[in-house]
């Protein structure tokens, strides 16, 4: 299912952006980059410096003069923008993309992006099936071009990839709430020896905290039996 995604830079400025972004469609095991009218040349040797180990991606990626030829393969194309457009269109939130994946999970889909200064146009979004909107802080919602894609490419692969992110709950061996007794009688015992419990109006107090404390530890017998052993040594007076 991986290989029905697609990622396509309109109009990319920097050369950094777009090995970052194919980094990125790497890291996630992604293998199509789409680039329209790329502003440098490209590739170049900034292109090839951030991408770092991912320049298989920069190598294979394909170079379009428009966005019609760019996306004519995909059966959907989802845009990003920072802002909600007076436009025609879905707009969906991120939480819709899990949705919308398996929904159509035979079908190829591109994720557009647009250029870092200005973002896609109108003309631009009306070739979207659906337009997205990553959320972020209302005072700064512009997301460097690169960041954005990365975001989209760790939600699909946490969609694709699910069992990755289960919590990995191991079982771990409680005392009884009887050992902790013990330790804790144990414990109770060497700090009257030692008139902690002073003054004696404040001890119904303090034996509460202690309760409070130890009881709502999950030690298991062997971290009981060295914490008693520790109460024991710290007790003991040294000749």
């Amino acid at each position: 299912m991986k290989n029905n995604f697609g990622f396509i830079l309109i109009k990319p400025q920097l050369g950094e952006n777009i090995g970052a972004c194919a980094r990125s469609i790497k890291n996630f095991g992604f293998k199509k980059l789409l680039i329209v009218s790329p502003k440098q040349r490209f590739p170049n040797p900034k292109v090839k410096a951030t991408s770092v180990g991912a320049y298989d991606i920069i190598k294979n990626a394909k170079i379009y003069d428009s966005v019609e030829d760019a996306i004519n393969k995909f059966n959907i194309i989802v845009s990003l923008s920072a802002r909600k457009r007076d436009i025609n269109k879905k707009h969906i939130s991120i939480s819709r993309l899990e949705s919308l994946i398996k929904s159509n999970q035979k079908k190829k889909i591109g994720f557009m992006f647009g250029p870092e200064a200005s973002g896609l146009s109108n003309i631009d979004l009306s070739f979207s099936n659906y337009i997205l909107q990553i959320p972020t802080s209302d005072k700064f919602k512009s997301l460097n071009l690169s960041h954005s894609l990365t975001l989209i490419c760790y939600e699909i692969f946490k969609i694709l990839n699910f069992k990755k992110f289960k919590k990995d709950t191991k079982e771990i061996k409680i005392s009884t709430k009887g050992q902790i007794s013990i330790l804790i009688t144990h414990l109770v015992k060497l700090l009257e020896n030692k008139d902690f419990f002073i003054p004696e109006e404040k001890k119904q107090s303090m034996l509460l905290n202690i309760y409070n404390l130890i009881y709502r530890l999950e030690p298991n017998d062997k971290e009981v039996r060295i914490l008693a052993s520790i109460i024991s040594a710290l007790s003991k007076k040294k000749y």
